[in-house]
C-alpha cells in the first residue's frame, strides 16, 4: 500500500508523513517512510549564497533527475514491503514546480507517472501561501518567496488529476493534522491491513 504526501513548501508534509508512519507503528501496523526530495532547498540555498540565480530549466533538470532517482528507489522498496509505505512527495510535485515555473510538463514525467504503481491515496495538504510563506521563514532552513508559493499552489491544482487528490487542511497544528489525514484515509477505507 503506497500513500502519497503533495503540498506546497511549508504545508508540512514530512510532519504528516513522520505522524502518520508513528501512528500506524503505534498501532500494530507496518509502515515505512521514504522521501522523494529534488534537492531544491540544497540548489535555492546554493544559489543564494553565490549570488548567481539557477536558469529555471537548469533547476528543472537537476531536480527531476534527482526526484525521478528517489521515486524509483522508493517504488523499489515498496514493492517488497508488506505494510504501509508513505512517500513524502512524488513526480506530483515536480509536475506542480513545472507549472508555477511556466515550463511544460514534458513527455517523460506523465509517461513515466502512469508506469508507475498507482498509490492507493495521493494526500494533498492545503494551506494558504501566506500561512506557508509565515512558516518557511520561521524554520530559517530555505528561502521561499510568497510569489512562488503562490505558483506552486496554482501547479498543483492545475495537475490532471487533482481532483482525485484527498485534500486535507494543513493550517492546524501538527497533531490536529495528522488526525485529519488519519481519518481521511479511513473514511476513504485506505488502511494498510489494520492500522489505520
Amino acid at each position: 500500500m503506497i500513500i502519497v504526501l503533495t503540498g506546497i513548501d511549508g504545508s508540512g508534509k514530512s510532519t504528516a508523513a513522520r505522524a502518520l508512519v508513528s501512528s500506524v507503528r503505534a498501532r500494530g501496523g507496518r509502515a515505512l517512510l521514504v522521501s522523494n526530495h529534488a534537492g531544491r532547498r540544497v540548489m535555492s540555498l546554493a544559489a543564494a549564497r553565490l549570488g548567481v540565480p539557477l536558469p529555471a530549466r537548469l533547476a528543472d533538470a537537476v531536480e527531476t533527475l534527482l526526484r525521478v532517482g528517489n521515486v524509483l528507489v522508493s517504488h523499489a522498496r515498496a514493492s517488497c514491503f508488506k505494510g504501509m509505505v508513505v512517500m513524502d512527495r512524488h513526480l506530483y510535485c515536480q509536475l506542480a514546480l513545472r507549472h508555477a515555473k511556466g515550463l511544460p510538463p514534458g513527455r517523460f514525467l506523465p509517461w513515466l507517472l502512469a508506469r508507475l504503481p498507482e498509490p492507493d491515496a495521493v494526500v494533498h495538504l492545503d494551506l494558504d501561501p501566506a500561512e506557508a510563506h509565515r512558516r518557511v521563514v520561521v524554520r530559517g532552513t530555505d528561502s521561499e518567496s510568497l510569489d512562488d508559493l503562490e505558483a506552486f499552489r496554482a501547479g498543483y491544482r492545475a495537475l490532471p488529476g487533482f481532483t482525485g487528490f484527498l485534500r486535507i487542511d494543513a493550517s492546524g497544528a501538527p497533531d490536529d493534522v495528522a488526525a485529519e489525514l488519519l481519518a481521511g484515509l479511513a473514511a476513504g477505507s485506505v488502511t494498510n491491513g489494520s492500522a489505520v
